[in-house]
């Protein structure tokens, strides 16, 4: 398979003009990888199989890896408040102090803000000084009233690994999952980073006719448990298979109990697509698609995007790895679409794309207005007989997207506040607006919930 799969991708990579890429695919109990591409466009230094990218999210389910490693020992309990592990944590809210769980971290329903990315050092001791920033961070919406995706928690949850392992978050990563899983091409900082051939993200700054190597090469270490790990396609494949392992009881890192409660649903997601997945687990997102049920993460750094896709039911997985370029979701939909249609019988569902007929919205009051949250704001307008969101973004995504993108928004179900919006590169993605039990409203808007504030 591998000198097909290198030739589908060679295709693609030309097709949907990627700088790089690297994929590895796990089928009848054997791995096999491809890559193609450039690493660096100012260097031209080519993708190889054994090429390093940042795996950005996906670092969250290593991190929830290893909390439910420590619920294995006993050492942790999803459900007592995270006081009783970090008596010193404070959040703006005390309700919201008191009552947050690691339960809440793993599945994104602790409503505390989830994009601070407080540049807290690059000593050892980054996490416990990023944790003692959190004090004036508000809550997005009550504890466990909702789901919204949140860097936040994950890196408190690596602090908490922290705690309870006494190692370094980066320490826990290689001693817990990467030594044991003999994983040679997995690092979590930039220095050690150094060692390996590795590839940097490219973007193309508002204005300029060619993609550029990124001006944000990293993430700061604060944000390490939520999205700082750099490895090979291969390498991530292996950490799948061991996910894959523990649900059939054949895993030294992971029992199958807790395998199995990894894939609980905890939490509806209300923007679910062919991207996002329909519910959240502890750490996994989970796609109930009509072809088949379906694990997986997504994640996304300044210029690298990186895709997962697990089929436990039939002992599939497929990794994606890409650089940089206008079309990496049109190359993870054909690439990744074609190898699970063609390897688990299961399909991908049609990317999202406007009603064939206008769709009216009779009360437009119930969604204009404006929404915000750290690091971003959108103010939703009417416009020449529609409507267009306004998105204004602070911190490291300013250098991917500008300080203020103008979204067109088209109803689909205005009832059920469910629009579509144009993120230009991006394609057609849901929009949400929804109201609490509270009373408070939200627009789920990118992965995230944003409270209205006017």
């Amino acid at each position: 398979m591998t000198s097909s799969l290198q030739m589908k991708l060679n295709d693609l990579l030309e097709k949907h003009g990627v700088v790089g890429a690297s994929v590895a695919v796990l089928h009848d109990g054997r791995i096999d990888a491809a890559a193609s591409g450039i690493l660096n466009l100012a260097t031209g230094v080519e993708a190889t199989t054994e090429s390093l990218f940042q795996i950005g999210s996906i670092t969250k389910v290593w991190t929830a890896t290893i909390l439910m490693q420590l619920v294995d020992e006993g050492a942790l309990d999803l459900d007592l408040p995270l006081t009783t592990y970090l008596p010193e944590l404070k959040f703006a809210e005390t309700t919201a102090t008191e009552q947050v769980t690691t339960r809440h971290l793993l599945a994104h329903t602790s409503g505390i803000d989830g994009d601070h990315f407080a540049d807290t050092g690059r000593g050892d001791d980054v996490l416990e000084r990023y944790t003692a920033s959190l004090t004036d961070l508000e809550q997005v919406h009550p504890v466990g009233a909702a789901w919204s995706y949140c860097n936040s928690g994950y890196s408190l949850a690596g602090r908490l690994i922290e705690v309870l392992t006494k190692k370094v978050w980066d320490e826990a990563i290689r001693e817990r999952l990467c030594e044991p899983l003999g994983l040679q091409h997995t690092v979590t900082l930039p220095e050690d980073l150094l060692r390996h051939r590795a590839a940097i993200g490219h973007v193309q700054p508002p204005g300029a006719e060619e993609l550029i190597p990124t001006p944000v090469p990293f993430l700061t270490r604060s944000a390490g448990p939520a999205g700082l790990i750099c490895a090979t396609a291969t390498d991530l494949i292996t950490f799948a298979r061991a996910h894959l392992d523990a649900l059939n009881g054949l895993s030294t890192v992971l029992t199958t109990a807790s395998a199995q409660a990894m894939l609980e649903p905890q939490a509806d997601v209300p923007i679910a697509s062919s991207i996002m997945g329909n519910a959240w687990g502890l750490g996994w997102s989970l796609y109930r698609w009509p072809s088949g049920e379906v694990i997986g993460h997504d994640g996304g750094t300044s210029g690298q995007g990186a895709f997962l896709r697990i089929v436990p039911e039939a002992g599939v997985a497929v990794a994606l790895l890409t650089n940089g370029g206008p079309a990496i979701l049109e190359l993870f939909e054909e690439l990744v679409g074609e190898l699970l249609k063609n390897l688990a019988g299961v399909e991908l569902p049609a990317p999202a794309t406007p009603p064939a007929e206008p769709v009216m919205v009779t009360d437009p009051g119930t969604i204009t207005g404006h929404y915000a949250r750290r690091g971003q704001s959108v103010e939703v307008v009417e416009r020449d007989g529609g409507f267009v969101g306004i998105l204004r973004i602070d911190g490291p995504a300013t250098s991917m997207f500008g300080p203020e993108i103008h979204i067109p928004l088209v109803a689909v179900d205005p009832s059920e506040g469910r629009f579509l919006g144009n993120m230009l590169s991006l394609g057609w993605s849901p929009a949400v607006f929804t109201t609490l039990d509270d009373g408070s409203r939200l627009l789920y808007w990118g992965g995230r919930g944003l409270p209205k504030v006017d």
